[in-house]
């Protein structure tokens, strides 16, 4: 039985397209949250979709108001209005979009697995997590079960994880192709909610793509490790599988772009002056959706991304 029974789950129907673009409010937006939303925005219009916009605020210590500020207000300024959870909602209050603002359904969904004894109690640092494996700096290390049958109790000042199925993960991207990942391998047991209390974004975004009848999640490459953990967390839930598309990503002197990257962020683009529509040709040039550096607006996502994808 789904741990989701009873919740106020969006009925899509079997053909209605429905992704998400989900911003952590941590930082501001740079030119690659810009190529996301073109993916996002771009695939949802080609095949008459929906888009939602979710906050993932699920870290509270990193969280900030004026950094979701920021997000909406440059969402508006670039032209990326989202269906479900519209700017004016975020701005009038709570939501239930903004993941701070839905503790309720994270609380249920651990109770289901608590109840079918999946989840059990943990204190590792992780300091003690890196010290017990051999993987190179900047690789993950899969958690090895130190705390799996110590029986500690379930209260606050613990971590919690789930006793993860020992089973190959096999998806299709969309733009991928055939997947095959090993989540215990690769994570050993996923954490739910940290010691500190907070959830983490493996547990939330399940549940959040469910319950909000999400059906494509599109996001970039450096979360392709996390698809398989996550449809192994779907299967205990007895929750939907979406379709996946992992597109490429920024890369600033060989590596992923961050929001610390300050010459592409919006905030430094819009000082100088660069339109809207200057911002999305500059993400489409680096990110590979278009060959030259050309002024584009959001009405023309689907012909830049429908060459390159297979409809849905």
């Amino acid at each position: 039985m789904s741990p989701f029974r009873g919740f106020d789950r969006a009925e899509q129907g079997t053909d209605q397209f429905v992704t998400r673009y989900a911003p952590s409010p941590t930082g501001r937006l740079h030119l690659g949250h810009v190529a996301n939303a073109m993916y996002v925005w771009g695939m949802a219009r080609l095949n008459r979709g929906r888009v939602i916009l979710r906050m993932e605020d699920h870290d509270r210590g990193r969280s900030r108001a004026a950094h979701e500020d920021s997000i909406l207000e440059d969402l508006e300024w670039l032209g990326f209005m989202p269906d479900l959870g519209t700017l004016d909602e975020f701005r009038a209050g709570p939501t239930p979009f903004r993941q701070s603002d839905c503790a309720p359904h994270y609380e249920n969904a651990l109770a289901a697995l608590v109840d079918q004894g999946l989840v059990y109690a943990c204190d590792c640092s992780r300091s003690r997590i890196a010290a017990s494996g051999d993987a190179k700096p900047g690789e993950e290390v899969p958690y090895d079960g130190y705390c799996r049958d110590r029986s500690l109790p379930i209260e606050p000042g613990l971590g919690l994880r789930v006793r993860m199925p020992a089973a190959r993960q096999r998806f299709t991207d969309m733009l991928l192709g055939e997947q095959l990942q090993d989540p215990v391998i690769q994570c050993g047991d996923m954490l739910l909610r940290d010691r500190l209390g907070n959830w983490t974004y493996q547990f939330t975004v399940v549940i959040d793509d469910w319950r909000q009848g999400v059906n494509v999640v599109i996001r970039g490459e450096d979360l392709l490790s996390s698809t398989g953990r996550q449809i192994a967390l779907q299967s205990l839930m007895s929750a939907g599988t979406p379709t996946y598309l992992h597109h490429p990503l920024i890369q600033e002197h060989g590596r992923k772009l961050s929001k610390r990257e300050g010459d592409l962020s919006l905030a430094r683009l819009r000082m100088r002056g660069v339109s809207p529509a200057l911002v999305l040709g500059q993400a489409g040039f680096l990110v590979g959706l278009v060959s030259d550096q050309r002024a584009i607006t959001v009405r023309d996502l689907p012909d830049i991304v429908g060459p390159m994808l297979t409809r849905v």
